[in-house]
């Protein structure tokens, strides 16, 4: 719901007709019904922008009450109404205003995007393909459309809506990324991956993911698994859980955990090396002590972004950032970060959760010795018997009862 609003907020927006201007009566009670619609008008728009619904509601219908032909009034009643649940309500205003001004680009626009919202795909693809023949300017009808014909499985269809949009409105991200997205499911590799990685430049999570993808299998683009490393990291950064699936089935060929052959093992492996080596590109302006990691000169010169820098390295089977992350999180950095940082220990879980050995014995020490979190002893030793290392033997000595 929440998000239907928005779009119909948006539309409603790039669509508004402006509150006409009154001419001032000759006294407050000589006022004509026009003037004082108009104020009802402009009241319940200001309520409108400030989310007062209800009242915003109650507003439109006095101005319609006094002007009947206020083709604003009732548009804007249409979107209150739809605000505070009365969808049919609200269609029957829009109709209602569309029936009285057929050139009513703002009811047109809100009625598509509730039809979208109830799945009305035809109908309002139909409504939006009239509004964008009317007004082929509106950026926001042709992103609603491409949706339209998408869910319609027209696939050219919503390609050409969603390039349009990006004609007109070029930082446009999430146009972008959905003109890409159809076209790889048209099968039109070539076209998508140059979408994908402005959608991805842009910091789209989703793009970042199948820009890796794209990097990857070479579609569209010449093949680098470490440029494939680079956008994955940012993807899983932002919560895409793909591409954290993809590290870590990288991870696992790299380090020789399932039956690949040696050649894929080394190109993952070098694909990681590559990847750390060009982390300096992100990080300006720091110089690095002889054998230092990125990371570690971040933390040295107490820069912020060094526990990021840091996990990533780590993410990319750098045993030396894992080692530092181990010494961040039970020490802090004095003066710029505290012990027991959260980003350090999520890292740990999630590391630990994929098997990796080092992380593995980095949190049974934490649980064992209950390291900024609540002691929980029967949690170390089991992810210490899983874990066959001698760090992790000497750590279940220490724990074991």
């Amino acid at each position: 719901m929440l998000i239907v609003l928005v779009v119909l907020v948006a539309a409603h927006a790039a669509c508004a007709t402006p509150v006409p201007p009154a001419r001032p009566p000759a006294s407050e009670a000589a006022a004509q019904p026009a003037t004082r619609a108009a104020a009802a008008l402009g009241r319940g728009q200001g309520l409108l922008g400030r989310g007062e619904m209800a009242r915003a509601a109650l507003a439109f219908r006095e101005a319609l009450a006094l002007d009947p032909e206020l083709t604003a009034a009732r548009t804007s009643l249409g979107l209150a109404l739809y605000a505070v649940g009365d969808v049919e309500g609200a269609v029957e205003e829009l109709r209602a205003a569309i029936a009285r001004d057929p050139d009513a680009v703002g009811a047109r626009s809100l009625l598509a995007a509730v039809r979208l919202s109830r799945h009305e795909w035809t109908a309002a693809r139909a409504e939006l393909e009239d509004i964008t023949r009317r007004r082929p300017d509106q950026v926001d009808a042709l992103y609603s459309l491409g949706l339209a014909r998408y869910a319609d499985r027209d696939l050219a269809g919503a390609a050409d809506a969603y390039r349009a949009a990006v004609a007109l409105q070029p930082n446009h991200h999430d146009a972008r990324y959905n003109l890409a997205l159809v076209l790889k499911l048209a099968g039109r590799e070539a076209e998508a991956t140059p979408e994908f990685v402005a959608a991805a430049e842009a910091g789209v999570a989703r793009a970042q993911y199948f820009a890796g993808v794209a990097y990857a299998g070479g579609l569209g683009v010449p093949p680098s698994l470490a440029t494939a490393v680079r956008w994955w990291m940012h993807a899983a950064e932002g919560g895409v859980t793909p591409a954290e699936e993809a590290l870590a089935s990288l991870r696992q060929v790299a380090l020789g955990r399932n039956r690949r052959p040696a050649a894929e093992r080394e190109a993952a492996e070098q694909a990681f090396r590559d990847y750390r080596a060009a982390l300096s590109s992100d990080v300006a302006d720091v110089t690095r002590e002889d054998g230092e990691s990125l990371g570690l000169a971040l933390v040295r010169l107490r820069r912020p972004e060094a526990v990021q820098v840091l996990i990533r390295e780590a993410a990319a089977l750098d045993d030396a950032a894992q080692a530092q992350l181990e010494v961040l999180y039970e020490q802090g950095q004095a003066g710029a970060l505290p012990p027991y940082d959260s980003r350090i220990l999520a890292w740990f879980q999630t590391a630990a959760a994929e098997g990796l050995t080092r992380p593995r014995i980095a949190l049974a020490r934490v649980y064992g010795r209950g390291l900024g979190v609540p002691r929980d002893v029967p949690r170390a030793l089991a992810l210490l018997r899983a874990t066959p290392h001698e760090d992790a033997r000497r750590l279940l000595q220490e724990l074991a009862p």
